[in-house]
């Protein structure tokens, strides 16, 4: 099977060009896309039109790549739970407008659906769209807003990131099910690339939501998380949020939270979403009871890294430093793993990556894709050359073989399944 590729008539119009295959992107180059490594665009998916760009295409007869001119390029998002495996193929414009903060993953049609190279990583359906009804959603919302009518935070949760910007994890608290969000830092020590929340007035790009305005205090916190984890199945509490800052530079509050909830409860997990530059305070926070940690990476090299996070007073061995801290305390670590085909499986990517798994010990590997314009993000990191790639299936195959305990997902696990006693009992009960 090869997909034909799509194009845009720049009025929300989507055509196939029968003329030419739909390609991928690794790197800086177009390349062809194996037949097994397309899947049906999945439930929650959605494309895109690329202004500016053309899309670059294999000629059905010639097998050449060539631009295709009848429309703008074309690239899809796909939902939670599935990662890309080469991103959309196109030429740039010299006047073309840096696209907004969100996946660019190749796009396809055939036999009049369409189709996208990704894998499904994660069976869990925690963010699946049919998983949300818009009813239970606003009643769920409005019934928390109303049981604790003074909660800053439960405020900026339903009103904004729920009911504004209907963020996946805020949606699931206000049906009172698995994993519960928990902004706490306005501020951050790192200035990202492609930060969702906060981005300079001078950049070309907008982030996509407001970020958190306030420092909630313990108190806040405990009064909605423990009836979340005592009564919510398969329940996770998890600090550092898209719409906010660093986490740990709220650690003092954040172990006044834990300390206090689990006065009330047993039950459930605890986890951290961070960037990782606090190892004491990471240490802190598992004496008072964290039970897991996802750090965030968009390389497992320091080069590349700081390049993109940009960090203020701590350098990429500190995140290392966060990850053995959390296992040998007996805690699960994740990192929230940015994958940009063409970096993220080059060989020296593949080399740093293996030597971080084995000297921390790494639980998981969460395959995120990478939200930011590919051009602008590689042009903002300095990145002229990204190597030689295997290819993102190939990586996720090597890196099995060679460490048959790691696990591979997209969502942070819940303790049943970290035990080993959720697949199938979890499964059931959605």
């Amino acid at each position: 099977m090869s997909p034909f590729i799509l194009y845009s008539d720049g009025d929300g119009n989507i055509f196939e060009d029968v003329s030419l295959y739909a390609c991928g992107r690794s790197g800086w180059d177009a390349v062809p896309v194996e037949s097994s490594e397309w899947i049906l665009l999945p439930e929650g998916g959605s494309l895109y039109e690329l202004p500016g760009r053309r899309g670059i295409g294999m000629d059905v007869e010639t097998g050449e790549m060539r631009l295709c001119e009848k429309g703008w390029a074309v690239a899809a998002f796909i939902p939670p739970a599935h990662t890309g495996l080469y991103l959309s193929a196109y030429e740039t414009g010299p006047d073309a407008p840096t696209l907004p903060l969100f996946c660019y993953t190749a796009a396809g049609w055939f036999n009049e659906k369409f189709y996208v190279p990704a894998v499904r990583i994660e069976q869990d359906i925690r963010q699946e769209a049919r998983g949300y009804d818009a009813t239970h959603i606003l009643s769920g919302a409005n019934h928390l807003l109303q049981s604790y009518p003074h909660n800053r935070l439960v405020k900026h949760l339903m009103e904004n990131c729920c009911n504004t910007y209907h963020c996946p994890a805020a949606r699931n608290l206000s049906l009172g099910r698995w994993e519960c969000p928990v902004p706490v830092s306005p501020a951050c020590n790192a200035n990202c690339i492609g930060c969702i929340s906060f981005q300079p007035q001078e950049e070309t790009i907008h982030s996509t939501q407001d970020r958190l305005t306030f420092r909630p205090t313990a108190e806040e916190i405990v009064e909605f998380t423990v009836p979340h984890l005592q009564t919510a199945p398969y329940p996770i509490i998890s600090f550092g949020q898209g719409c906010e800052g660093e986490p740990l530079l709220m650690w003092e509050t954040i172990r006044e939270a834990i300390l206090e909830i689990r006065k009330h409860t047993s039950r459930g997990s605890i986890n951290i979403n961070t960037n990782g530059s606090k190892p004491a305070s990471v240490q802190a926070l598992v004496d008072a009871g964290l039970n897991s940690i996802r750090v965030s990476m968009n390389s497992a090299r320091k080069n590349i890294y700081e390049a993109y996070y940009r960090p203020n007073n701590y350098v990429f061995e500190d995140i290392v430093e966060s990850l053995r801290v959390v296992k040998a305390s007996g805690g699960w670590t994740s990192i929230n793993y940015f994958v940009f085909p063409g970096m993220t499986d080059s060989e020296e990517e593949y080399e740093a990556l293996r030597k971080m798994i084995s000297e921390t010990g790494l639980h998981m590997i969460q395959w995120r894709n990478f939200n930011i314009d590919p051009d602008w993000y590689l042009g903002k990191i300095g990145c002229t050359e990204t190597g030689n790639a295997m290819g993102v299936q190939n990586l996720m195959e090597l890196l099995r073989e060679e460490f048959p305990g790691l696990k591979f997902g997209y969502f942070n696990p819940p303790s049943e399944r970290i035990h080993g006693v959720f697949d199938r009992d979890y499964a059931s009960s959605r």
